[in-house]
């Protein structure tokens, strides 16, 4: 038995009537739902129609304003709304109408976001209200006294990066894998030296069965897959390791660790123990201690070293004296020359000081990133400019 509603059984002629139907709007293209609304208006104007005829019995009613109301408000089409998004003539399925549905909901969805969203942009260029930031400060120091000299003033593309640890993880992978040597070299079976004959027959000694001397499973043999000599450098972008330099360096100068002072930078010794060392009048170990815990008193002046973290000193050339005594205290720090950095050492230590050429020409060797590709007039566009003093003390060496 098919089912019209809730206590309304038909009978199975009806049911037969209904599926013929429904074929035959299939086989016309006419919605099915269509065709109910249409046959569902054709009974309510017919029983409309029976319910007019005059009875003889007046029935008289009281009208109020809700039913006056009711009277006047137009009649609503018995027929279902074309869904969002259908073509018309087109039957409607489950498919199409849950797209339309998602359709109907998305608009809807985006228009309330609209709406309370409220009316604010933000300004990526300079306006009246908000001014980027394009240079920063970077002072200068004597060394080893660490006294102010002169201000510059660097581009925020050079020394105001964001933290990018993605870039540094790369540019670390790949400095790693460039200095591995790769050198790891072992024998395989037929590189061993020696005969390959069969050490003993292979039945009769009741013994397990053996080939000859140079097997991976015996003392002294081969190696199966032992390791041969390879390169295990790795490719990086060069504009992607550029820009990791200039995060390495903005980072530190950020956390206010990265120190840049004159150029020769070196470590002064009192006259008096100098003249001693270089007549050789300084023997058993005398010499390196007295080095040792002047450089660890210098360091504590300057608050550099332990506790404060390791320091990490570069320089362009080498510093006889600086190196020297840096060597006999390795825990409070080191010394390394400028093609001897790479981002690894930037970020190992706690303090960075280094000469003003230095970073010049850390900066100029790392800023492909920076310059344009384009060419006019036989020129290629160059990045922003290099540090610009901007302030001197007034010194016999510094202009104003």
């Amino acid at each position: 038995m098919a089912s019209r509603g809730p206590g309304r059984p038909i009978g199975t002629l009806a049911a037969l009537k209904l599926r013929v139907l429904k074929h035959a709007c299939l086989a016309r293209r006419q919605p099915f739902a269509r065709l109910m609304t249409s046959q569902a208006t054709a009974n309510q104007q017919a029983q409309a129609v029976k319910e007019s005829k005059p009875t003889g019995k007046p029935i008289a009613r009281p009208i109020g304003p809700k039913t006056a109301a009711k009277e006047q408000q137009p009649d609503v089409r018995l027929r279902p709304p074309r869904a969002p998004g259908l073509a018309r003539g087109k039957p409607l399925t489950r498919q199409r109408a849950s797209k339309a549905r998602q359709k109907a909901s998305i608009a809807a969805t985006k228009q309330q976001q609209q709406q309370q969203q409220p009316a604010v942009r933000t300004a990526s260029s300079s306006t009246k209200f908000y001014q980027p930031i394009l240079t920063v400060p970077l002072t200068i120091h004597r060394f080893p006294s660490l006294e102010p000299v002169s201000l510059e003033r660097w581009s925020v593309r050079h020394l105001y990066l964001p933290l990018r640890r993605d870039l540094l993880h790369l540019a670390v992978v790949y400095e790693g894998d460039k200095t591995r040597q790769g050198s790891a070299s072992s024998k395989n079976r037929w590189e061993v030296h020696g005969s390959h004959r069969k050490l003993y027959r292979q039945k009769g000694l009741g013994r397990a069965r053996v080939g000859s001397k140079q097997s991976p499973l015996r003392r002294g043999g081969g190696k199966s897959f032992g390791p041969h000599p390879r390169d295990f450098s790795t490719k990086l972008n060069r504009k992607v390791y550029d820009k990791a330099w200039r995060t390495a360096l903005s980072y530190r100068y950020r956390k206010g660790q990265l120190i840049v002072c004159e150029d020769g930078m070196e470590l002064s010794m009192p006259p008096d123990f100098t003249v001693l060392a270089k007549r050789d009048f300084l023997k058993d170990g005398l010499r390196e201690s007295y080095i040792q815990k002047y450089m660890t008193g210098v360091l504590h002046a300057m608050r550099l070293g332990r506790p404060n973290g390791r320091t990490l000193f570069i320089t362009s050339d080498h510093r006889h004296w600086l190196f020297e005594a840096m060597s006999l205290v390795p825990r409070q720090g080191r010394v390394l020359g400028i093609d001897d950095v790479d981002v690894k050492d930037l970020l190992e230590t706690g303090n960075v000081v280094m000469e003003r050429s230095v970073l010049r020409a850390m900066i100029d060797q790392h800023d492909s990133d920076l310059q344009s590709d384009i060419v006019i007039h036989g020129e290629r566009r160059a990045g922003p400019p290099l540090g610009e003093e901007i302030l001197g003390i007034p010194d016999g060496n510094h202009p104003v």
